[in-house]
């Protein structure tokens, strides 16, 4: 099992997760041809994707769907408050679900869970295969005990870190917009995602990747301080994903 990221933060976000030949992508709010040069960067035809997961209905996640989609063949799946909302659903396989209905997609299991965040009927993913579980959380303004149970006992898991509140509250957005990333049912801070680590034993934790960080409100050097005054510096597999670079495969042994 593995997976990698064709970028993360307020410009567009995409999170592949490969296993026994099953390729997944959760979200993909790229225009066309940037997302075919990303995969391609990962040495992924967008022809083999068993299917698109989406988590919510925000450009910077469903951009890139549909014409995706349509172009290559790949079926969609999203809760049926997303689709609601969506404003480009002439897809040519789209399956529809409940945030707590989990199915399977060639030999991955799909666990979707509800979180906060102001969309309309907005999920994050846990994807096992077999004893190994890969968890994604971004875009929730606070975090939930079920989102908790969900996420616990990871052997990989990426992790929003959109903002230090001093940045945010100093910095340039208009109060309107600070409110809204800020409160429950924006974005997590660093201090909200560290608090998240702190509950959770992490023997088995292999990789711990933090997303969508800001580029106005945030700092790698923030995030990574913030995760490593709760868990400390035992964590090779701790990094940042980059909007630009994304992240390159990550082995799940």
């Amino acid at each position: 099992m593995r997976f990698a990221m064709l970028g993360s933060g307020s410009k567009g976000n995409a999170t592949l997760i490969e296993h026994d030949g099953t390729r997944i992508l959760v979200d993909c709010g790229f225009q066309l041809r940037e997302t075919e040069a990303r995969l391609l960067r990962l040495g992924v035809e967008p022809a083999s994707l068993a299917a698109i997961l989406v988590t919510h209905e925000h450009g910077d996640h469903l951009g890139g769907v549909g014409r995706l989609a349509r172009k290559h063949r790949v079926p969609v799946y999203m809760t049926y408050g997303t689709h609601r909302a969506w404003k480009d659903p002439d897809v040519p396989h789209l399956i529809r679900f409940s945030p707590h209905q989990r199915f399977e997609i060639g030999g991955l299991a799909i666990e979707p869970y509800p979180v906060p965040h102001d969309a309309g009927e907005p999920c994050q993913y846990v994807l096992r295969a077999g004893a190994r579980k890969i968890g994604i959380l971004s875009d929730a303004g606070h975090i939930s005990s079920h989102m908790r149970e969900m996420l616990a006992d990871c052997d990989a898991l990426t992790l929003e870190c959109n903002h230090d509140p001093q940045l945010l509250r100093d910095g340039p957005y208009h109060a309107s917009l600070k409110l809204r990333v800020g409160g429950d049912r924006g974005h997590l801070s660093n201090a909200q995602a560290a608090g998240l680590l702190g509950g959770y034993a992490l023997a088995r934790l292999q990789h711990l990747v933090l997303t969508h960080l800001s580029e106005v409100n945030n700092r790698p050097e923030l995030a990574l301080a913030a995760v490593r005054a709760v868990i400390g510096d035992e964590l090779p597999g701790l990094r940042c994903a980059d909007q630009e670079l994304g992240l390159d495969w990550c082995e799940v042994v």
